[in-house]
């Protein structure tokens, strides 16, 4: 497998890796425009735009580009995220070229025919009601904005109603002109590909875009915080978090190991303490999520009214715990876990595309495998103690309560039994 890289000379990045033996691909093109590069009255709108490139090009109908890639069985979708707008397809190998010009079209020739715009509209007013209706997702939107309150990074992807009912094609061509500067943008893919012919079509397709200076992104400050809804629902969803190091930190694989210990998996500590040994909750995890300059250590779950209180006691006794008992046996197995995802899913064309296209934005170039399990190897017991010694001292968290929650502790009493 052979990974090769060029940079055009407006900025514009390529990245691809030879994968021998398959007959298909996965490629895309990821910019830096998400949900953090939003001004307060555009929160939205890079989903809204992500919506809108299906809509319509200057070569193609939506229903073209629908056709395009099915006509000739393959798949074309996007997602935005805090940091990211990703829009990708996987086909089989000699239509690379054709899921190119597709991609390249949509991302570079949006029409926002006005028609298109108000039914699109509806469409994510729709999801953002689904979003609100559903207690284990929007309560994780409520976690960030609790955790980063008035800031770019700690508002909702998908946007406020209001704002998205009043959505123009100017808001959409000016958040196109402010942040699609090719230096913001990489061209990944992976499989069956050859990058002497990405290369001359992609020099092709974005070579001639002129960059543009794009607005600076506020640093992320976590500030911490509570969000708590009563509702009379039949779970009471619990989210906690607490800040961790952003993806360039030494440290970021010790917090990815210290979640997977803490709720990583059936054989974690709060899985068995909570649901096998207590039956405290059906639903439990912990995560370590990551962005450019900060990270949040999550954890989440559901259960009844009756139950609420002990879980939560639980959860912090668990974190308050591990500063002084984490075990080799826990370490080794979270460590194995981590490996092994990460090499089970570089086994898929589509995996090893995003891969190189977040290693690009991160690093500037596609760190090697073994260099990333050395760094995995490299987390220690004493650094994992470290790390749950400093979000126990360190008082600020954030937590997002969602149901019957009304006599659950507080915030600041969690704080304080995790410090006791």
């Amino acid at each position: 497998m052979t990974i090769r890289q060029h940079k055009l000379a407006n900025g514009f990045r390529i990245v691809t890796e030879r994968m021998e033996g398959l007959k298909s691909a996965s490629i895309g093109v990821w910019v830096d425009a998400g949900g953090r590069h939003e001004r307060a009255e555009q929160n939205g709108i890079a989903h809204f735009l992500e919506h809108m490139a299906f809509k319509g090009t200057k070569r193609r109908s939506s229903l073209d580009i629908a056709e395009a890639l099915e006509d000739v069985g393959g798949y074309l979708n996007a997602y935005t995220s805090r940091e990211t707008t990703a829009y990708y397809a996987r086909v089989l190998e000699n239509d690379v070229s054709l899921a190119l010009d597709v991609i390249g079209d949509i991302v570079l020739n949006p029409v926002f025919d006005p028609r298109e715009i108000e039914v699109e509209r509806g469409v994510i007013l729709q999801e953002i009601g689904q979003a609100n209706d559903t207690p284990d997702d929007i309560i994780f939107d409520w976690l960030q904005e609790a955790a980063y309150p008035d800031q770019p990074i700690g508002r909702s992807i998908l946007g406020a109603d209001k704002l998205v009912e009043g959505f123009s094609r100017a808001d959409l061509s000016g958040f196109v002109a402010e942040r699609y500067s090719p230096d913001q943008m990489i061209l990944a893919a992976a499989g069956a590909v050859d990058h002497d012919q990405i290369l001359r079509e992609a020099e092709a397709m974005f070579g001639a875009i002129d960059r543009r200076p794009s607005e600076q992104v506020l640093a992320a400050k976590f500030g911490g915080g509570e969000k708590r809804v009563v509702k009379p629902l039949e779970q009471a969803h619990m989210t906690l978090a607490f800040e961790t190091p952003g993806y360039r930190s030494d440290d970021v694989f010790t917090a990815q190991i210290y979640a997977m210990i803490l709720g990583g998996g059936m054989s974690s500590r709060l899985f068995q303490e909570a649901r096998e040994k207590r039956g405290l909750c059906y639903s439990i995890f912990a995560s370590a999520g990551v962005f450019a300059d900060t990270g949040l250590m999550t954890v989440y779950a559901g259960t009844s009214q009756d139950d609420l209180a002990g879980l939560t006691a639980l959860c912090v006794e668990e974190i308050r715990k591990s500063v002084d008992d984490i075990s080799r046996p826990e370490l080794e197995r979270a460590r194995t876990q981590l490996k092994a995802g990460l090499l089970m899913g570089l086994e898929s064309p589509a995996s090893r595309t995003e891969r190189l296209a977040r290693m690009v934005s991160i690093w500037g170039r596609v760190p090697s495998l073994e260099e990333t399990i050395a760094r995995i190897e490299a987390v220690s017991i004493e650094g994992l103690q470290a790390f749950s010694s400093q979000i126990c001292t360190s008082r600020k968290s954030a937590m997002a309560l969602y149901g019957p929650v009304g006599g659950a502790p507080s915030l600041s009493d969690l704080t304080d039994r995790l410090a006791a």
